[in-house]
């Protein structure tokens, strides 16, 4: 049985976008998940039934951090022998192929979930692009999230190396048995509904994930701000954590706080009932490999509004499932989000079709079905 060492940089990676998978790789493999230590790694040990191996690795540059790091995985891989290393997410992927490939690992696969270097500017773009390259250059196999991921990777000559697309794109897939609009599920929304101060004529925009710049949650504040001084029977829910790291504008902090037309949840476990008390999900993000939250707001019968970037244009076609826009416009999105506000035959015109295409292209077995054909025939 062939043993495999699946790494990320923070086990939150694994635990989000292998949910399921390392366990059903487990059956024909040695599965070994390595990340950072801490709770969440513990958690993959007891829900995926495989090994873990935590070794730090920090999310930023830190040359001294990413020597000690880059030793530690050298010498893991020397002492398992794996036949394959499966990294994913940036810093995992440049330490893991470079230690993978000093100690001979035969095969050495990458999964570019999303690039830096796109929307990065000066210095930092050339050593994102650098370092996407490096890892390309290590690896013997690559797998882009998406065709868009893959385009930028082949445009900016990264690598001259094959980078395949599994099936239509996305490394999870989605359980369309969880993700939908249940009983249990749409009592929970209309609870939501009520917290939020419901009444018939009410309009809730959706916003799920981290609360962060890079997601363009400055305009959609900007935008919300905008429309409700108009209709003040709009509502905007925000679920997801702000971070430090990329900060939303202090005066779209303080509107977020102090408004009560928006309702922010900080971080839950469930987000269905949140997709289920919404009208549509505003996704104004300005980079991406393949935003799963896109995917499970089309599971649960919901379109969106999306930015034109990487997997976002892959999963909605316009005006069949949602709506896409030019990325960092605040004029079309806030036209956008108020043209759907009243036009709800058009919103629900849109919301029929989304489940239907989401179950064609990202069931999750069959998302899982097409990496394992790839496992196979790499590693034979």
């Amino acid at each position: 049985m062939h043993k495999i060492i699946r790494t990320s940089t923070v086990p939150i990676s694994l635990g989000i976008f292998c949910k399921g998978q390392l366990a059903s790789l487990a059956q024909d493999y040695e599965i070994v998940a390595l990340s950072s230590p801490g709770d969440e790694l513990e958690k993959i040990n007891r829900n995926e039934e495989v090994r873990t191996i935590g070794i730090f690795m920090s999310r930023i540059i830190s040359p001294f951090t990413d020597l000690l790091s880059l030793i530690k995985l050298i010498k893991v891989f020397w002492k398992e022998k794996p036949r394959m290393v499966h990294s994913m997410t940036p810093k995992a992927g440049i330490l893991s192929m470079i230690a993978a490939k000093i100690t001979g690992v035969p095969v050495r696969l990458h999964s570019f979930t999303g690039l830096l270097f796109p929307t990065a500017q000066g210095m930092k773009k050339q050593l994102f692009a650098t370092c996407d390259k490096l890892i390309c250059r290590c690896a013997t196999n690559i797998v882009a999230e998406g065709q868009g991921v893959k385009n930028d990777l082949i445009r900016n000559k990264i690598t001259d190396k094959e980078i395949r697309v599994l099936g239509y794109g996305n490394i999870r897939g989605i359980n369309l048995d969880y993700y939908k609009p249940s009983p249990q599920v749409m009592e929970n929304a209309s609870e939501i509904r009520k917290e939020m101060g419901e009444s018939r004529n009410n309009f809730v925009f959706l916003y799920v994930g981290r609360i962060v710049a890079d997601k363009g949650i400055d305009n959609l504040v900007k935008a919300f701000h905008n429309l409700t001084a108009e209709n003040p029977d709009l509502r905007l829910l925000l679920v997801g954590e702000y971070e430090e790291t990329d900060p939303i504008q202090p005066e779209t902090l303080e509107y977020i706080e102090s408004s009560p037309l928006i309702t922010k949840t900080g971080w839950v476990e469930d987000t269905r009932p949140y997709y289920a008390a919404s009208d549509i999900l505003v996704f104004p993000s300005r980079r991406e490999g393949f935003p799963n939250v896109v995917i499970e707001a089309g599971a649960m019968g919901l379109a969106s509004i999306v930015t034109d970037i990487n997997g976002s244009n892959e999963i909605i076609s316009d005006s069949v499932n949602g709506r896409i826009i030019p990325r960092d416009d605040l004029e079309t999105l806030t036209k956008e989000m108020k043209n759907l506000s009243q036009n709800l035959q058009l919103v629900s015109f849109m919301s029929k079709d989304a489940r239907r295409l989401i179950s064609d292209r990202y069931e999750q077995s069959y998302v899982l079905g097409k990496l394992k054909e790839y496992y196979k025939e790499i590693l034979n």
